[in-house]
């Protein structure tokens, strides 16, 4: 925790970022639960771009499996086994963090988040400028930063130019973005390694933690 709280932001209309919004505990727990989910032979993996491009960060799914660019109930760029289940409490957790974030109690009690992507980056690893267009649905993304610090550039929704938006995502931090910043282009430049404090079980690295509603059957 910062001595100093970092203040609430609202970095563009509908896309607020909550410093500090999960405790030490809350941390450990969800590093737990991702070391589970990445377990197994179709645990994380590098999604591989049509052009044939590995990503860089590695990404384990729940609910609904994403891969360039689509949904599927299987692991059709694995092994073709289902996609790991999306937790119920993971969902409480989302509904919580559109409330807190938006303020918007009504909002929150609607929000059900069917898919989750857990992606890791390493030291090197890097996310483009990318528009969450996959979904069928236009309801908040719900974004939860582990471990190392991420630079995060939120854009504007028509390109991948200015105007745009840098902050710093570390651990334990809240970014909800939905309404007129729902299809704004984002992505991470660059991770910053650093010191940890507290403990939350992630030596290195940086854990992001992103649930979406799909919109589809």
């Amino acid at each position: 925790m910062e001595m100093i709280p970092r203040p609430r932001t609202e970095l563009a209309p509908g896309a607020v970022h909550v410093p500090d919004w999960l405790d030490a505990e809350q941390q450990r727990m969800l590093v737990r639960a991702c070391r589970e989910w990445a377990t197994g032979p179709a645990g994380m993996r590098a999604a591989r771009m049509p052009n044939g491009a590995l990503m860089s960060a590695r990404t384990v799914c729940l609910g609904w499996h994403w891969y360039p660019y689509r949904y599927s109930r299987t692991l059709d760029d694995q092994d073709g086994s289902p996609v790991k289940p999306f937790p119920s409490w993971l969902g409480d957790l989302g509904r919580r963090a559109v409330a807190d974030a938006c303020g918007d109690d009504f909002e929150a009690a609607d929000y059900e988040p069917d898919v989750a992507l857990i992606n890791y980056y390493d030291d090197s690893a890097r996310m483009g400028l990318h528009q969450d267009k996959d979904e069928r649905a236009l309801d908040p993304v719900v974004s939860l930063s582990l471990g190392d610090t991420g630079v995060f550039r939120l854009g504007n929704t028509e390109n991948r130019n200015r105007p745009w938006t840098d902050v710093e995502l570390r651990s334990g931090d809240l970014l909800v973005f939905g309404g007129p910043s729902r299809m704004a282009y984002h992505g991470v430049l660059r991770i910053l390694p650093g010191a940890r404090e507290p403990d939350i079980g992630l030596d290195r690295g940086r854990l992001n933690i992103t649930l979406r509603v799909s919109g589809l059957d």
